[in-house]
């Protein structure tokens, strides 16, 4: 039988883990980037609170004395490697999600015809900041060109 703490912190752990399952549900149905991207930081929030759990699981196990039984001390150890496993798969789909994101951002960046493998073009996730706004400065300076060529041929009319 395990202790009243124990019980409780592997209940939040299990609250914890439903709610990072639901809301990877939700994020694949999330279409907009920048919605995705806060869904993402609130389920790195519950992560975050969900490894300080597992620790103070951990803690609560060294803590309670079960170390003279030896049955019960190996499978609340196992509980906790099993709740660490299933910590470790969101973290990987975290990652997955994230790397997809960072990938439509560095789409943004790219006009038609470019980031084909053949040319030479730099990636936004590759690119420091100062690239990026250099980038960024470089494509409105082409759009006003755009915009002027526009209006000379508007004003001949």
């Amino acid at each position: 039988m395990m202790s009243e703490e124990l019980t409780e912190i592997e209940g939040q752990i299990s609250d914890y883990f439903r709610a990072l399952s639901n809301g990877f549900q939700k994020l694949e149905k999330i279409k907009d980037a920048n919605r995705q991207n806060r869904q993402l930081e609130e389920l790195t929030d519950k992560m975050r609170e969900c490894k300080r759990l597992i620790k103070e699981f951990d803690r609560a196990i060294k803590d309670s004395g079960y170390k003279n039984d030896p049955d019960m001390s190996k499978k609340l150890n196992e509980k906790k490697q099993s709740m660490i496993k299933e910590l470790n798969s969101y973290v990987a789909l975290k990652k997955q999600y994230t790397s997809t994101l960072e990938n439509k951002r560095a789409d943004i960046f790219e006009g038609p015809g470019e980031g084909l493998p053949e040319d030479n073009a730099m990636h936004a996730s590759e690119m420091t900041n100062q690239q990026l706004i250099d980038h960024g400065h470089q494509m409105m300076d082409e759009t006003d060109q755009a915009i002027d060529r526009a209006k000379k041929v508007c004003i001949r009319k």
